[in-house]
């Protein structure tokens, strides 16, 4: 750690954040009784270091699955600086030199892509989604083909719009009266099946698909206009769908004419193996959403990617004075996001760090599944990539969850170890029983070996 401050400049940067911060996700009063917040002041590597100078690896990314190539990039630092002293913003009526360079690199990851809306956070990209579906439906449907499907235990942002689609129960609690028009599908968690009425044995993915079929009739398919889905739902409990879901997906929304908009806020640019984790699954999406990963979280950036055939829609009619995308996003003008994310996808190329987040995620997940032999808590160990999760129970034959106090008791542990993991938080009640863990696309075995060791420790002592 090289840092600037001395303890009297820290013990004022405390100061000012407890009186003044208003943090993401947590309760607040701890700091009012004797608790200091946290303050990160340095990151290099996996590594972030506190105000007290306390060295952790983090296996989160940035605690929110965001930092993939890892922290301290002095040459994502030169890319940004260069581009907002040249030219940092003017709005998206106007192009841009980084714009139009990322929009092409990214779209050669993407074939079958075609155009690019560029915003500031995933949630106003799934916005973006949402209001293009809408305006689909009174173009070509007289409004009626509106209603757009979401997932139980996805979530797709924070806006009322996005909670209106969202499948956490916990996280939407107090924020209704939602946005109508969104509509939920029962979710694809195959370990979980036995709490779903009618769940076979045998094709378990093709029958969660048919429950979405079965949603669509019953809602009238000429008025579904879309279905939203994470390709690896996320805070949801890291659940990849089994096989025979994502082709029955594809064939549903074909016959239909169902649009569909697939949410790699998190998935996207490697975290999965592939530079989006719908590329798993050979499905050709109508919108594609990401955000996070996008510039590693070295400027803020989002990426509503559409195809020509949704793009062709809104200029079809130029007699129409309403025949366009009437939409802006005021951030989504700045120059510093494009370019961080040119240079975040050229280290991904010139590190080779899909080819990383294959091997090393495959490495981790063994590793989890012999914790898994050695305690009885850990019921199921799922993921793709470094995207990973391991669900706890109390009884693997019930599958009872184990306790969600003690469940962030091990997430506690670890990081009085220094290693940082996560666990689902305020999703789902009585289902906030899943540790995350998705650590830098650049994590190396002597990484993963010292994370879980944390873990080991971390259930020994917590459940015994």
């Amino acid at each position: 750690m090289d840092g600037t401050f001395n303890e009297n400049d820290i013990s004022r940067v405390i100061e000012a954040d407890r009186a003044h911060v208003w943090h993401h996700l947590i309760q607040h009063q701890q700091f009012f009784t004797g608790a200091d917040p946290k303050i990160i002041v340095e990151g290099k590597g996996m590594k972030v270091w506190d105000q007290k100078g306390t060295e952790h690896i983090d296996a989160v990314s940035g605690g929110v699955w965001t930092v993939n190539i890892g922290y301290g990039r002095e040459t994502m630092g030169d890319a940004v600086r260069d581009a907002i002293v040249k030219m940092n913003f003017f709005g998206g009526t106007t192009g841009s030199i980084p714009g139009a360079l990322f929009a092409e690199k990214l779209l050669s990851k993407m074939p079958g892509m075609d155009r690019v809306f560029y915003c500031n956070s995933g949630s106003e990209a799934n916005e973006k989604a949402f209001k293009m579906i809408r305006q689909i439906a009174h173009k070509k449907y007289g409004g009626k083909k509106h209603k757009i499907l979401f997932r139980d235990r996805d979530y797709h942002g924070t806006t009322i719009a996005c909670l209106s689609a969202g499948g956490q129960d916990e996280r939407n609690a107090q924020y209704g009266p939602f946005t109508p028009g969104f509509v939920k599908v029962p979710h694809c968690l195959e370990y979980r099946k036995h709490e779903q009425d009618g769940a076979p044995e045998q094709n378990y993915g093709e029958w969660a698909a048919d429950q979405i079929e079965a949603v669509i009739l019953r809602e009238g398919p000429d008025t579904v206009g879309a279905l939203c889905l994470e390709p690896v739902t996320a805070g949801g409990g890291v659940i990849e769908a089994p096989d025979g879901y994502w082709p029955r997906v594809a064939e549903i929304c074909k016959k239909y004419d169902i649009l569909l908009h697939i949410d790699e806020v998190v998935c996207g640019v490697g975290r999965t193996g592939t530079w989006f984790g719908y590329q798993h699954y050979d499905i050709q999406p109508d919108f594609v959403t990401m955000a996070k990963g996008v510039a590693s979280g070295y400027a803020a950036i989002a990426c509503m990617v559409a195809t020509n055939e949704v793009f062709d829609m809104f200029k079809d009619d130029t007699s129409d004075n309403l025949n366009y995308f009437r939409d802006i996003s005021t951030f989504g003008g700045c120059t510093a996001g494009p370019a961080a994310a040119l240079e975040n996808m050229r280290i991904i190329e010139d590190e080779d760090l899909i080819a990383n987040t294959n091997a090393m995620g495959a490495y981790m997940k063994d590793k989890i599944f012999e914790l898994q032999d050695k305690h009885s808590i850990i019921g199921d160990v799922r993921g793709k990539g470094l995207f990973l999760g391991a669900e706890l129970v109390t009884d693997r034959s019930t599958r009872e969850p184990a306790d969600e106090k003690l469940v962030h008791a091990v997430v506690g542990h670890c990081m009085k170890q220094g290693v940082i993991i996560g666990a689902t938080n305020r999703s789902l009640q009585g289902r906030n029983n899943t540790l995350c863990f998705s650590p830098a696309l650049i994590v190396t075995k002597d990484d993963v070996d010292h994370i879980l060791g944390a873990v080991d420790t971390a259930l020994t002592d917590v459940f015994g």
